[in-house]
C-alpha cells in the first residue's frame, strides 16, 4: 500500500512514495537519465505536480515477483486494526521479498488483487489516466431498472466527483458485471448508494488481462509466462 501523495512533491520523494526506488536510488536513476516527467528528462530537485506523467522503468536489482490472490471477505488490504487479518498475514511468510498489494479491496469485498515487489507498475496500473480495465461481479438488494443502468454507464456524480463512463452487463434481476477504468475508494458501493441501491456482494474478477478464473478463495498463483508478459507489455513496462 502506498502513502497518499500531497502535490507538488520532489521527484525523488515521489519515486520513493510510489515504491519505485528509495530516495538515494531514485537520485541515481535521475542522474542516469532514467526518469522522465511529461516526456522530459528529470533533474535532481524537480517537482512533480498532480497530473504529471512520470516514467521510470529501470529494472530493480532484485527478483521481481507478481502474484494473483483471491482475497476472501474479512481479509483487509490496508494496515489491520486489532482483530483483523491482512493479506500480509496470509501470504507474506511464503516470500522472502516484501510484497505490496496494488490497490485495495474493502473488507466486505472479495476477489482478485495483484501483489508484487515491483514498484514500477503502481502508477501505471492505478492511475485512471491510463484507462486500464477492472471487472467486477456485483449483486444488489433489488431489481435493476433502466435508469440505474444508464446512469452507471454514463457516469454520475458522487460526493462532487463524476465517475467515468462504465460498461454494465446485466446477468439477472439483481446481478451485473461492471467494467471500470478507475478505482476511487468504495466507488462501486458509493455509486449504488447514490442511486438508491445497496451492494449485497462484490467480487473483482479481472484486472486487465489477469483473470481470477477458478482460483479458490484464500489462494494465490504466480503470474508468469505469456500472461505476465502481456500484463507488463500493456503497462508499457516490458
Amino acid at each position: 500500500m502506498t502513502e497518499e501523495i500531497n502535490y507538488p512533491v520532489r521527484i525523488n520523494r515521489y519515486l520513493a512514495l510510489r515504491g519505485i526506488a528509495a530516495r538515494r536510488e531514485a537520485d541515481e536513476l535521475i542522474r542516469a537519465g532514467k526518469v522522465k516527467i511529461n516526456g522530459r528528462r528529470a533533474r535532481l530537485g524537480d517537482q512533480v505536480h498532480a497530473g504529471d506523467e512520470v516514467a521510470a522503468v529501470a529494472r530493480p536489482a532484485k527478483d521481481l515477483i507478481y502474484i494473483a490472490y483471491n482475497k476472501p471477505k474479512e481479509i483487509v488490504t490496508h494496515t489491520p486494526q486489532r482483530g483483523e487479518r491482512s493479506i500480509a498475514d496470509e501470504i507474506q511468510s511464503k516470500f522472502k521479498e516484501k510484497l505490496f498489494p496494488l490497490g485495495r479491496l474493502d473488507k466486505n469485498s472479495e476477489g482478485l488483487i495483484i501483489l508484487t515487489n515491483d514498484g514500477r507498475i503502481t502508477d501505471r496500473l492505478l492511475n485512471p489516466e491510463y484507462g486500464h480495465e477492472k471487472e467486477y461481479l456485483v449483486k444488489v438488494n433489488k431489481s435493476l431498472n433502466g435508469d440505474f443502468v444508464r446512469r452507471i454507464q454514463k457516469g454520475l456524480f458522487i460526493e462532487g466527483y463524476k465517475t467515468k463512463p462504465a460498461i454494465l452487463i446485466k446477468e439477472g434481476e439483481r446481478n451485473f458485471r461492471l467494467i471500470l477504468t478507475e478505482g476511487k475508494k468504495h466507488q462501486i458501493r458509493r455509486m449504488c448508494t447514490a442511486l438508491g441501491y445497496e451492494v449485497v456482494s462484490l467480487k473483482r474478477m479481472r484486472i486487465m488481462n489477469i483473470k481470477l478464473g477458478y482460483l479458490p478463495a484464500g489462494k494465490f498463483k504466480k503470474l508468469e509466462g505469456k500472461e505476465l508478459e502481456t500484463f507488463l507489455k500493456n503497462l508499457e513496462i516490458a
